[in-house]
């Protein structure tokens, strides 16, 4: 290693072991803000500079070396509040793991006097979260305000634009900016963390990053939000109405008020672009999935499911094809047997499939405040720490232009639900327009007690039939589907669940 590497590795690891920013270095023991900066794009300082850093670094000594990392919160909700009490409560254990202290010193939230159960009386208070980041009396930004643009957005540029480390929980803010916020963090020299922004206290992006680093994943799905799992679980075991899961999923606070972005497959959508992204290594694309939520699952579905050997799931599925990146989000008939099918209730689970260790299950909460603080608080570990990757796994300007496959080339099996005429020669058309298209039934349930018992708007009674098919391209069953609603054998909407073997 030259004399140059050598200077160069040692100013990089001073400022990793004391959590410092690059401009910090540059005018406290270079006398140049843009030292770092300039160092880290090839300039090659004379030795006398050398010499004199080398000497000023060395002065500082162990006490120095030890120092505080100063921590600004920004969001002091539920995961804020848990994470600022954790390090309060929990400080002398962190400070043994660790070898330095954790100090939260300043917060930003919109009430001051909202009591939260912990003490901000010693903490800086401010009522702007860029002004926050941009403040030199921290050294990390921690970012929990939520929103993918806003005070947010902000914020996390001010912080890293300067070259501060930045922990986010926000997994909107990464879908949208993500690639824009890698870049900003790997140009200034900044960490740029986010294990909670993805299925909360499962540690899925740390494994991505760094346990998987070198293999092939060809396929990431999972169970990626705790409120439609919950809905769907109560479904299954009790026999409710998706209606009333979904009050009382609010009452307990596990649903908004209003809970459009999650029981409709937004919030897995977000959280499962992340995930290709550092599965694959193409560019974060959300407006490329395929979503439907669970909003339209009925007790006719479950009960289904069920005497077939079936859970209901509301899945993201993001996988590797000869055609491009197939990403989608949907309800899914998963086998009762399969290691998702037993996650119930708020829990999560996300499942790799890999070249070298082929199936990976990690599984654990995925919301709430001490999960999703515990892992904000593994990634401060990591940059106080100095651990280094970048941020999506792969340098952003490595990242491939995103592939989409082609839409509805999905290939399955799949659960057809129809509110059909109850009128001669109805279901013998409804099954020649799916054999036309060359679909194969396996099953036709005709049952008393899944009969939607309506009358059509032509006067005509109308049964719920069930269809099961054989595997099958997902673009014939819709054309079919299409053309069977243009006979007017059936009313209304048809529900089609895809079916996945796992």
């Amino acid at each position: 290693m030259s004399d140059i590497q050598s200077f160069r590795q040692a100013v990089e690891s001073f400022i990793s072991a004391r959590g410092w920013t690059p401009t910090r270095f540059g005018r406290i023991v270079a006398g140049d803000p843009l030292f770092v900066f300039d160092l880290r794009d090839g300039r090659e300082p004379r030795s006398e500079t050398r010499s004199r850093i080398m000497k000023a670094m060395a002065e500082f000594g162990e006490t120095d070396r030890q120092a505080p990392i100063r921590i600004g919160v920004a969001g002091l909700g539920n995961v804020g509040a848990t994470l600022v009490r954790i390090l309060q409560k929990d400080g002398a254990e962190l400070t043994r793991k660790l070898g330095r202290n954790l100090e939260v010193v300043a917060v930003a939230a919109r009430s001051r006097s909202r009591d939260r159960g912990i003490d901000i009386s010693g903490l800086a208070w401010f009522d702007d979260p860029v002004a926050l980041a941009k403040w030199d009396g921290i050294d990390l930004f921690v970012e929990l305000i939520g929103g993918e643009d806003g005070p947010a957005f902000a914020a996390v540029k001010a912080a890293l634009e300067i070259g501060r480390p930045v922990v986010t929980a926000n997994k909107a803010l990464l879908a949208k900016h993500g690639v824009t916020l890698a870049r900003m963090a790997e140009e200034s020299g900044a960490q740029l963390g986010f294990e909670a922004a993805v299925a909360g206290g499962i540690p899925v992006i740390k494994t991505l990053r760094e346990g998987l680093g070198s293999a092939r994943i060809a396929k990431v799905f999972g169970i990626m939000n705790g409120t439609c799992n919950y809905i769907l679980t109560r479904m299954g075991n009790e026999g409710i109405t998706f209606a009333d899961c979904l009050k009382d999923a609010q009452a307990l606070g596990y649903a908004e008020a209003d809970p459009t972005f999650d029981v409709e497959g937004f919030d897995t959508a977000h959280k499962l672009s992340i995930l290709a992204t550092l599965c694959f290594g193409y560019e974060i694309a959300p407006d490329k999935i395929r979503v439907e939520g669970i909003s339209r699952i009925t007790q006719h579905d479950i009960k289904v499911a069920a005497e077939l050997g079936y859970k209901i799931k509301l899945l993201g599925i993001a996988e590797r094809t000869s055609d491009g990146i197939e990403q989608r989000v949907h309800p899914t008939f998963v086998p009762k047997g399969s290691a998702v099918a037993g996650v119930d209730g708020v829990m999560n689970a996300v499942a790799l499939e890999t070249d070298h260790v082929h199936e990976l299950l990690l599984a654990g909460p995925g919301a709430g405040g001490p999960p999703t603080a515990s892992s904000v608080l593994s990634d401060i570990l990591d940059i106080a720490r100095g651990t280094r990757v970048p941020p999506l796994g792969v340098p952003s300007d490595e990242l491939l232009p995103y592939r989409d496959a082609p839409d509805r080339a999905h290939t399955g099996g799949f659960y057809i639900r129809l509110s059909a005429k109850d009128v001669p020669g109805a279901l013998a058309a409804i099954t020649s327009r799916m054999g036309a298209k060359s679909i194969s039934i396996d099953s036709v349930i005709q049952r008393s007690d899944l009969s939607a018992k309506a009358i059509s708007a032509d006067g005509s009674p109308t049964r719920t039939v069930v269809m099961i098919t054989q595997q099958t391209l997902e673009s014939s069953v819709r054309e079919a589907l299409g053309e069977i609603a243009a006979d007017g054998f059936i009313v209304g909407e048809p529900q089609l669940i895809r079916i996945e073997t796992l």
